[in-house]
């Protein structure tokens, strides 16, 4: 990725989303927390240093899907730090407000850091071509220009994703044991009400998006990633049966 997304990642600081607010479709269990606890959390904010946290300082919307079946699709909102200009770690949550359950974490690397990697390794990484050039993935709030930029950098680049609490399934807790997720690689395989709702909510035109987008480079995908278009998808079994698992109808070649 090139050297200049760092600084803008920290100029933009998140892409404030304004209004458009996504809500986590998740009520945990519980009590209501008590006026100590409020007040020893009032207490470590001030006190406590939370550098980790505050170098997550861009926002990024996408959409995922369990690896072996695509029917589990789900919106994905990125919270992300750059480590170097060629590694980021992206913390990613159900939701973009304060009440938003973790689902899980996505790495991304360079195509040169992914070209790198052992073949076994590779089958664990999905590509961002389509995601940035259909117009998928956004970074809300921020400025066409600037998202433009931010993009040309992301098109060439791998994730490695994994969710740790299937928000779309389990409604209270996170049960069972992560599992791998990839990303779309062609039309016709995110289901359009998905798309559509995201869009008006957060305000996002992801068809001028696409549009906007046409001159960014079209890079071939390196070989290796984005192993479930060619056989067996790989996931973790779920010793628990939650379900999470590759179903029949799911597994396999991308539809066409």
């Amino acid at each position: 990725m090139a050297r200049r997304l760092p600084a803008l990642a920290a100029a933009l600081l998140l892409g404030a989303c304004g209004d458009h607010e996504a809500p986590s479709p998740v009520q945990a269990p519980g009590e209501s927390r008590s006026s100590t606890d409020l007040m020893l959390e009032t207490g470590a904010s001030a006190l406590q240093g939370k550098a980790p946290l505050q170098a997550l300082n861009l926002y990024l919307d996408g959409f995922h899907f369990y690896s072996g079946r695509m029917d589990g699709q789900m919106e994905a909102h990125h919270y992300c730090s750059r480590l170097n200009d060629e590694v980021s770690q992206c913390v990613i949550y159900d939701g973009n407000r304060a009440d938003a359950k973790i689902m899980g974490v996505e790495y991304i690397v360079s195509r040169r850091l992914f070209e790198g990697l052992p073949d076994a390794e590779k089958a664990l990484w999905h590509s961002h071509v389509h995601e940035v050039k259909s117009g998928q993935l956004v970074a809300p709030g921020v400025p066409d220009v600037a998202e433009t930029a931010l993009m040309k950098d992301l098109v060439d680049t791998y994730g490695k994703t994994f969710h740790t609490w299937h928000t779309d399934q389990d409604k209270e807790l996170p049960v069972g044991v992560p599992q791998l997720m990839m990303g779309f690689t062609a039309d016709g395989q995110l289901r359009p009400e998905l798309l559509k709702e995201r869009d008006e909510r957060l305000g996002i035109d992801s068809t001028r998006k696409r549009a906007s987008r046409e001159s960014l480079p079209l890079p071939p995908i390196a070989e290796g990633a984005d192993a479930w278009q060619r056989g067996p998808p790989l996931q973790i079994t779920d010793p628990t049966g939650r379900g999470h698992h590759p179903s029949e109808a799911g597994a396999g070649h991308a539809p066409r």
